[in-house]
């Protein structure tokens, strides 16, 4: 176990591994579908019943993640989510049976929850101690794993689908690195309390609606847009992830700037924007003639929604205030948030696109826009927390 001195750098660069991990799992799987999709026979509406399987099943997991946090930690959870990701990630990929599959799904799903609360507990935590926006970086890195599993599908296209199981190896080997204990994270409450009856609610509502807007048209360009441009567009089988690599890397580099844009102009003009250009890359999307068209529509999308996610958790942080089991118990069910929006992305858009699958890319074309609204909840002071700072040796340190 690391020990408690470890500068807190150091244990941003393993929460970053662990978005990172996630994000590599996810489009692992989001990626090969069409593979999964023929192996076991299924249509858009079997698809969609598998994915709202992992969705509910990841609400439940979240809902495992608030329950036991105040026992034990974010840390502990998170390796334990990780161990299972991996599992369950490596059975879906290799089962031999569908009971097999199945029994994977479960699995993942559960550990996909645990795993979304925990990381973005560790983040939160880390944000206040460095007291700056740094929430789009973090979940910059859960991009970053998503580019590297979209591009390890594009170079092991040829391989038997049994074969990319063993990307559930590194998720359990990132189990092991030095994640933020408890302890360490006191350090940064800004505030005395953990009791939930205190925590304001509605705004909280607020900003997690724009979470819900996110969600569906992420999980909707990432779990359909590599079914879409093989079945609608005929894109040749072995190209089939650039409906996700472009999406991903264009989101990877607005989160990776996305800490300095809204230092500079502030959450609200940032995600205003934002929404407007993600809504044109849909409609690019949904008209596309060809699949390269629609590439590039999904690669607008990702540059115009990839902040929404981050910022949320840190504007949830920062709006429940109080102790850091305050804190956890509130992302945790925030996060509920994270699901609400992929049932609607997953599944909704496979629905409405059961029999013409550009259709289903209609619906976060236009919901999407509901941010213009909602980003004014976003609104956040210069720094992301009272509680801490970071010393100039890389340690936080306490603030008068």
């Amino acid at each position: 176990m690391p020990e408690a001195g470890v500068p807190i750098a150091r244990r941003r660069l393993a929460v970053a591994g662990a978005f990172a991990t996630q994000g590599f799992v996810f489009i692992g799987l989001t990626t090969r579908l069409p593979d999964i999709k023929d192996r076991w026979d299924l249509g858009e509406l079997g698809v969609s019943a598998v994915l709202l399987a992992i969705v509910l099943l990841a609400g439940l997991g979240s809902v495992v993640a608030e329950r036991l946090a105040p026992r034990t930690s974010s840390a502990h959870l998170l390796r334990a989510g990780l161990v299972l990701v991996g599992a369950g990630a490596g059975l879906m990929l290799a089962a031999p049976v569908w009971a097999a599959y199945l029994l994977g799904v479960g699995v993942y799903g559960v550990a996909l929850g645990v795993v979304d609360a925990s990381t973005n507990m560790q983040a939160v935590a880390i944000e206040r101690a460095y007291g700056r926006p740094i929430l789009p970086s973090f979940h910059g890195g859960w991009t970053f794993g998503g580019l590297l599993g979209a591009a390890t599908t594009l170079a092991t296209a040829d391989l038997d689908l049994g074969w990319s199981a063993l990307i559930g190896v590194v998720a359990v080997a990132m189990a092991a690195a030095g994640f933020l204990p408890r302890e360490a994270s006191r350090a940064f409450d800004h505030a005395a309390g953990g009791d939930l009856p205190g925590v304001p609610w509605r705004p909280i509502l607020m900003v997690g609606l724009g979470m819900v807007v996110f969600y569906m048209v992420d999980t909707a360009a990432q779990t359909w847009g590599a079914v879409y441009i093989d079945e609608v567009l005929h894109a040749p089988s072995r190209w089939v992830a650039l409906a996700t690599l472009p999406y991903l890397l264009a989101s990877l580099l607005v989160r990776l700037a996305g800490d300095r844009l809204v230092q500079q102009y502030g959450a609200v003009p940032v995600l205003r924007v934002g929404a407007v250009v993600a809504s044109a890359g849909l409609v690019v999307v949904s008209v596309a003639p060809s699949w390269p068209v629609a590439v590039l529509g999904f690669t607008v999308v990702g540059t115009g929604i990839s902040v929404v996610a981050p910022l949320s958790f840190s504007a949830a942080a920062r709006i429940a205030g109080g102790s850091v089991e305050r804190v956890d118990a509130v992302i945790a069910r925030f996060n509920q948030f994270n699901y609400v929006g992929g049932l609607l992305g997953a599944v909704l858009t496979g629905v409405v696109g059961q029999d013409q699958l550009r259709f289903g890319f209609v619906v976060p074309t236009v919901l999407v826009l509901a941010l213009l609204p909602l980003a004014r909840w976003f609104s956040t002071p210069s720094t992301a927390g009272a509680g801490a700072a970071v010393s100039s040796s890389g340690r936080p340190s306490a603030r008068p």
